[in-house]
């Protein structure tokens, strides 16, 4: 039997202000309707309540479906969601509201999966490699430090006023949940003029929130981005996106260990696009977040794609990581009016870092080759070439091989020989909720476990040895 649950859309606005109208009796926000295994949910002013989810269902989203603050969705291992097609207004996404939390925790063996309505999960064929912008996404939203003015801000991608989108606040061991062993794909629809959803979007989520093993698959723009917060994560996997594979801004300050990404042939934006503050630069606190052992692959042919580039007086402690690939390098900006905060402020004051990295097949393979994509980085030159920060550069890309076809010829394990098992620096302490995992190697990965073996799509498509 089919079964579709409904929850209908109902908002209030009086001028720019909005409000939400209780339920009362004659409100047909819990129709339901015999139709199958398919359970539709529809947008609801009063949020999808605490519910669980379950993998013998296929759910069906239709709209802007959220989380509401008080409210806890639990999702099942292996079960899958759908986002209708759509933007603008008619946008699909999954929205956990500030003060909602899910509890998304699948396993290598079941993952949850989101995906577009018209994907269908029988078949490896029938979406092509481009099929991106289906759908909206996943939002999480929370009360952890941002450095907007006030405090607060509307999350990109949801009308301001919608009071729902909001995110930020005081504490910064908010709770938002578990999302873990989850594949996001097709996502990323257009809401407007160069406004699309992430993959995954976190704005003022909190350490509390625990986020591993989590896959962006061919979305539209971002695969992750970070407004603000204190969340931490591993193993995040970026794999064809059309923008950014790695977003921070607005003062994000996380712990970070196992990052994967990699763009399709002459594609994609920069493989780290970090920022600071905005409106003004200099507000604190600073984006700051700490990232070991990633593995981040450039598109090889896109003319000027950068690696990583640092503005509007981002930090960042980025270390024990490959970047190969990439025809352009690194940009930290810097600008004539002192007044303004920039990047090279936070790498002069030690709030910027790169240590104990590997360049592999990028501009010239050379340091100068790096730093020369952008005018006067003779400081960020400087850094790079310090022996005492065990910067490397190669002409190979140390791990087993790429592709970007199903061929199983994408191998990101380290042979035996490869420079990335050596080389790599001490990890931290353990701070702000996290456990680092030893790792005494350069990427993601070393020479025999590929964790993301088992429950990426990558895997399933047949890119993976």
């Amino acid at each position: 039997m089919k079964k579709t649950n409904k929850f209908l859309f109902s908002l209030l606005m009086a001028g720019s202000v909005l409000s939400f109208t209780s339920c009362d009796d004659d409100d047909p926000i819990d129709e339901q309707v015999e139709q199958g295994e398919e359970i539709v949910i529809t947008s609801s002013a009063q949020g999808v309540g605490t519910t669980k989810w379950t993998a013998n269902n296929t759910y069906i989203l239709d709209g802007l479906v959220f989380v509401n603050d008080g409210q806890t969705l639990t999702i099942e291992p292996g079960t899958v969601i759908k986002g209708m097609p759509g933007d603008a207004e008619e946008a699909s996404a999954l929205v956990v509201a500030r003060g909602g939390k899910i509890m998304a925790e699948g396993t290598a063996e079941k993952p949850i999966i989101f995906t577009a309505e018209e994907d269908d999960l029988s078949r490896t064929d029938d979406m092509p490699l481009d099929a991106n912008g289906r759908w909206g996404g996943v939002i999480i939203l929370g009360k952890a430090t941002i450095n907007r003015t006030g405090g607060e801000a509307s999350i990109e991608g949801i009308s301001p006023l919608e009071t729902r989108g909001i995110y930020g606040g005081t504490n910064d061991a908010d709770n938002s949940g578990v999302f873990k062993y989850v594949s996001i794909r097709h996502a990323g629809t257009l809401i407007g003029a160069n406004n699309e959803i992430n993959g995954l979007t976190m704005g003022g989520v909190g350490s509390g929130t625990k986020i591993e093993y989590v896959e962006v698959f061919s979305n539209q723009d971002d695969g992750f981005e970070w407004f603000g917060g204190t969340v931490n994560t591993k193993y995040l996997v970026s794999a064809f996106c059309g923008d950014d594979m790695f977003d921070y801004d607005q003062g994000w300050r996380g712990n970070n260990q196992f990052w994967f990404g990699i763009y399709n042939s002459n594609s994609g934006g920069t493989g780290g696009e970090f920022d600071g503050g905005s409106n003004p630069d200099d507000v604190t606190p600073f984006s700051i977040p700490t990232i070991y052992n990633a593995t981040i692959i450039g598109s090889g042919n896109k003319a000027g794609q950068n690696a990583v580039m640092l503005v509007d007086n981002a930090g960042g402690k980025i270390r024990n990581s490959i970047f190969a690939e990439f025809t352009g390098g690194i940009v930290v900006e810097d600008l004539t009016d002192p007044n303004i905060g920039d990047s090279r402020a936070r790498l002069e004051a030690g709030d910027l870092d790169f240590k104990n990295n590997i360049f592999a097949k990028v501009n010239n393979n050379t340091f100068a080759g790096i730093t020369s994509v952008a005018a006067n980085q003779g400081y960020l030159l400087t850094h790079l070439e310090a022996s005492a920060n065990g910067n490397r550069v190669s002409s190979d890309n140390v791990f087993g091989g790429v592709s970007r076809t199903n061929n199983k010829g994408l191998n990101p394990l380290l042979p035996t020989g490869s420079i990335a098992l050596t080389g790599a620096g001490a990890l931290p302490s353990n701070t702000n909720n996290f456990i680092w995992t030893p790792a005494n190697y350069v990427g993601a990965f070393d020479g025999t476990n590929n964790w993301m073996k088992g429950w990426t799509y990558l895997d399933k498509l047949g890119y993976l040895k």
